[in-house]
Protein backbone atom coordinates (compact mmCIF):
# COMPACT_ATOMS: atom_id res chain seq x y z
CA UNK A 1 0.00 0.00 0.00
CA UNK A 2 1.18 3.50 -0.76
CA UNK A 3 1.57 6.15 1.72
CA UNK A 4 -0.64 9.20 1.52
CA UNK A 5 2.71 11.36 1.57
CA UNK A 6 3.84 9.91 -1.29
CA UNK A 7 0.57 9.77 -3.33
CA UNK A 8 0.04 13.93 -2.68
CA UNK A 9 3.10 15.99 -1.68
CA UNK A 10 3.58 19.94 -1.53
CA UNK A 11 6.66 21.86 -3.42
CA UNK A 12 7.77 22.47 -0.29
CA UNK A 13 8.38 18.81 0.38
CA UNK A 14 9.47 18.27 -3.33
CA UNK A 15 12.06 20.44 -3.44
CA UNK A 16 13.83 19.55 0.09
CA UNK A 17 14.13 16.02 -1.41
CA UNK A 18 14.93 16.51 -4.82
CA UNK A 19 17.80 19.69 -3.89
CA UNK A 20 20.44 16.57 -2.63
CA UNK A 21 20.21 15.07 -5.75
CA UNK A 22 20.44 18.51 -8.15
CA UNK A 23 17.35 18.80 -9.82
CA UNK A 24 16.53 22.03 -11.71
CA UNK A 25 14.77 24.63 -8.69
CA UNK A 26 13.85 26.62 -12.14
CA UNK A 27 9.88 25.99 -12.04
CA UNK A 28 9.63 26.59 -8.29
CA UNK A 29 11.53 30.19 -8.69
CA UNK A 30 9.21 31.26 -11.62
CA UNK A 31 6.29 30.41 -9.47
CA UNK A 32 7.38 32.21 -6.35
CA UNK A 33 8.42 35.61 -8.63
CA UNK A 34 4.78 35.13 -9.64
CA UNK A 35 3.31 35.03 -5.99
CA UNK A 36 3.06 31.00 -5.15
CA UNK A 37 4.34 30.05 -2.52
CA UNK A 38 3.56 26.31 -2.23
CA UNK A 39 1.56 23.69 -4.00
CA UNK A 40 0.21 20.78 -3.77
CA UNK A 41 0.33 17.47 -6.62
CA UNK A 42 -1.11 14.60 -7.01
CA UNK A 43 0.07 12.53 -9.48
CA UNK A 44 -2.71 10.20 -10.89
CA UNK A 45 -2.23 7.24 -13.14
CA UNK A 46 0.53 7.56 -15.45
CA UNK A 47 -0.33 10.64 -17.75
CA UNK A 48 -1.95 13.23 -15.05
CA UNK A 49 -0.62 15.64 -12.35
CA UNK A 50 -3.88 17.79 -9.98
CA UNK A 51 -1.65 20.19 -8.73
CA UNK A 52 -3.38 23.53 -6.33
CA UNK A 53 -0.96 26.15 -6.29
CA UNK A 54 -1.12 28.59 -3.04
CA UNK A 55 0.43 31.59 -2.07
CA UNK A 56 0.95 30.45 1.82
CA UNK A 57 3.26 26.99 2.54
CA UNK A 58 0.52 24.20 2.76
CA UNK A 59 2.57 21.37 4.55
CA UNK A 60 2.34 23.12 7.72
CA UNK A 61 -1.61 23.30 7.05
CA UNK A 62 -2.27 20.23 5.89
CA UNK A 63 -2.82 16.74 7.25
CA UNK A 64 -2.97 13.72 6.40
CA UNK A 65 -6.97 13.01 6.34
CA UNK A 66 -6.97 16.46 4.09
CA UNK A 67 -4.19 15.30 1.72
CA UNK A 68 -5.87 11.87 1.41
CA UNK A 69 -9.45 13.58 0.69
CA UNK A 70 -7.15 16.01 -2.41
CA UNK A 71 -5.65 13.30 -3.58
CA UNK A 72 -8.96 10.90 -4.35
CA UNK A 73 -10.71 14.32 -5.96
CA UNK A 74 -7.93 14.83 -7.97
CA UNK A 75 -7.91 11.35 -8.95
CA UNK A 76 -11.60 11.60 -9.59
CA UNK A 77 -11.52 14.35 -11.96
CA UNK A 78 -8.31 12.98 -13.52
CA UNK A 79 -10.06 9.53 -14.21
CA UNK A 80 -13.80 11.63 -15.36
CA UNK A 81 -11.14 13.75 -17.90
CA UNK A 82 -10.41 10.74 -19.68
CA UNK A 83 -13.94 9.52 -19.72
CA UNK A 84 -14.78 12.55 -21.48
CA UNK A 85 -12.55 12.53 -24.13
CA UNK A 86 -13.08 8.41 -24.46
CA UNK A 87 -9.78 6.75 -23.51
CA UNK A 88 -8.01 8.43 -25.86
CA UNK A 89 -4.93 10.00 -25.32
CA UNK A 90 -3.67 10.85 -28.75
CA UNK A 91 -5.21 14.46 -28.45
CA UNK A 92 -1.87 15.48 -26.39
CA UNK A 93 0.18 15.19 -29.44
CA UNK A 94 3.34 13.61 -29.77
CA UNK A 95 5.91 14.92 -27.74
CA UNK A 96 9.52 14.49 -27.31
CA UNK A 97 10.40 12.27 -24.33
CA UNK A 98 13.30 15.09 -22.95
CA UNK A 99 14.89 14.34 -19.74
CA UNK A 100 14.85 17.69 -17.31
CA UNK A 101 18.60 18.08 -17.27
CA UNK A 102 18.50 18.61 -21.41
CA UNK A 103 15.39 20.65 -20.63
CA UNK A 104 17.32 23.19 -18.35
CA UNK A 105 20.24 23.78 -21.24
CA UNK A 106 17.41 23.71 -23.68
CA UNK A 107 15.81 26.90 -21.21
CA UNK A 108 19.42 28.26 -21.27
CA UNK A 109 20.33 28.59 -24.77
CA UNK A 110 16.52 29.73 -25.01
CA UNK A 111 18.05 32.87 -23.19
CA UNK A 112 20.86 33.44 -25.54
CA UNK A 113 23.46 31.65 -23.17
CA UNK A 114 26.55 30.55 -24.54
CA UNK A 115 28.05 26.84 -23.70
CA UNK A 116 30.52 28.07 -21.40
CA UNK A 117 27.58 30.25 -19.80
CA UNK A 118 25.63 26.91 -19.79
CA UNK A 119 28.55 24.84 -18.07
CA UNK A 120 29.10 27.29 -15.58
CA UNK A 121 25.03 27.41 -14.08
CA UNK A 122 24.66 23.99 -14.40
CA UNK A 123 27.70 22.95 -12.69
CA UNK A 124 28.52 20.85 -16.01
CA UNK A 125 31.42 20.72 -18.17
CA UNK A 126 31.51 22.30 -21.62
CA UNK A 127 31.31 19.27 -23.26
CA UNK A 128 28.52 17.31 -21.00
CA UNK A 129 26.54 20.75 -22.56
CA UNK A 130 27.18 20.50 -25.92
CA UNK A 131 26.60 16.22 -25.37
CA UNK A 132 23.02 17.36 -23.85
CA UNK A 133 22.39 19.41 -27.10
CA UNK A 134 23.01 17.01 -29.40
CA UNK A 135 21.31 14.54 -28.11
CA UNK A 136 18.07 16.72 -27.83
CA UNK A 137 18.61 18.23 -31.30
CA UNK A 138 18.22 14.05 -32.09
CA UNK A 139 15.00 13.45 -29.91
CA UNK A 140 13.53 17.60 -31.47
CA UNK A 141 14.62 16.30 -34.93
CA UNK A 142 16.45 20.10 -35.57
CA UNK A 143 19.60 21.02 -37.18
CA UNK A 144 21.17 23.20 -34.65
CA UNK A 145 20.87 25.05 -30.74
CA UNK A 146 18.87 28.75 -32.14
CA UNK A 147 16.03 25.57 -33.89
CA UNK A 148 16.32 23.07 -31.11
CA UNK A 149 15.56 26.19 -28.50
CA UNK A 150 12.47 27.44 -31.17
CA UNK A 151 11.06 23.44 -30.81
CA UNK A 152 10.84 23.22 -27.46
CA UNK A 153 8.94 26.20 -27.17
CA UNK A 154 6.85 25.46 -30.23
CA UNK A 155 5.95 22.45 -28.02
CA UNK A 156 5.59 23.89 -24.95
CA UNK A 157 8.47 22.04 -23.70
CA UNK A 158 9.90 25.45 -22.24
CA UNK A 159 8.75 28.84 -21.39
Amino acid sequence: MVKASLMACTWTETMQMLDPIGIDRWPYELALKYGMRDALTCPVGRRWLVCYWSPKVLSDILTQPKRIILFAAGSFAALRLEQLMDHNPRWMGKRASVTPRELAVLRLVSMGRRTEEIAKVLGLGEETVRSHLKKVQGKLGVRNRAHAAAEAVRQQLIP
